[in-house]
């Protein structure tokens, strides 16, 4: 199963990250481990469901969560229908198949507190780092980008006149997202210190390691757990965590579901509402404590 045409179809036709690409290849890649761990290579045109079953079967096991599971089963699903459109293979074995089912995933975010402990009193800015730092974690929190797409900022992205940043999303779709002053004067202030370094290899990227290359996303994942894991108790301190945040924040102090859509990204308002649990409960607070109904 050659993959070379198969990642040119992701990049150039559906428009995928390089991390997605990748991740979809290590699950192709995963498969056929198994196949020839398991029977000796099996070609293409040979696969049924029942050798996909029996995969499914070891990775529930294994212990693999079924999200993870269902993930590698549609990165399969993509590959074989890539392989009927090349005219490979003439069936898809995947067509009947129903994905494991899932809990509902909540993302408990940061609260109020919490941000103003880390953006506050946590951390000292006073050179290079602790500025990057600093601008990255108030930067996720008051756009509410993706790790990956703060990862790819150019400078050339930031208009500090208009007051807005540039992000290149998903399916390399761009969008604007506004910038509060706190926010661009943050930037100003890294800017600076980055000005400070010695060797810069990667210049046209907005963030940068200390030996002036880009910033990769394991450490930007370490910079928000090192410094929410002070602040916060909860299990899980990642950039994503932020994102929610952001959104839950917005909705928790009224801003239309519409307009947080369109800040986040999101081709369609489902994907929004996942965020509006939290803002829930603030409603009924408010409903709570408003209505003249309660009044007694």
């Amino acid at each position: 199963m050659s993959k070379t045409e198969f990642s040119d179809y992701l990049i150039l036709e559906r428009n995928y990250s390089d991390h997605t690409v990748k991740a979809y290849l290590n699950d192709i890649k995963a498969f056929q481990d198994f196949l020839k761990q398991e029977h000796d290579v099996v070609k293409i045109k040979e696969i049924g469901y029942s050798e996909i079953r029996q995969w499914i079967v070891i990775l529930v096991e294994k212990g693999i969560s079924n999200r993870t599971i269902n993930r590698k089963v549609s990165s399969l699903n993509v590959y074989f229908k890539f392989l009927q459109k090349i005219g490979i293979t003439d069936t898809n074995p995947l067509n009947q198949h129903k994905a494991l089912k899932v809990g509902k995933k909540i993302n408990v975010p940061f609260s109020q507190e919490e941000l103003r402990l880390v953006l506050n009193e946590t951390i000292l800015v006073d050179d290079f780092v602790s500025s990057r730092n600093y601008t990255i974690i108030e930067l996720f929190y008051t756009t509410g980008i993706r790790r990956i797409e703060l990862i790819n900022i150019k400078i050339a992205d930031l208009d500090f006149n208009l007051k807005q940043l540039k992000v290149l999303g998903k399916r390399n779709k761009e969008r604007y997202i506004p910038l509060l002053d706190s926010t661009i004067q943050s930037l100003h202030n890294y800017l600076e210190f980055r000005k400070g370094l010695s060797h810069i290899e990667d210049f046209e990227y907005l963030f940068l390691t200390e030996k002036g290359l880009k910033i990769y996303e394991t450490l930007v994942y370490r910079i928000i757990n090192k410094y929410f894991s002070k602040a916060s108790s909860k299990a899980k301190c990642s950039p994503h965590v932020l994102r929610h945040s952001f959104a839950t924040h917005l909705l928790n102090g009224g801003a239309d579901l519409n307009a947080v859509k369109e800040l986040l990204g999101h081709t369609s308002l489902a994907a929004t509402q996942v965020y509006t649990h939290n803002s829930i409960a603030e409603l009924k607070k408010v409903y709570v404590k408003a209505h003249p109904r309660n009044k007694r």
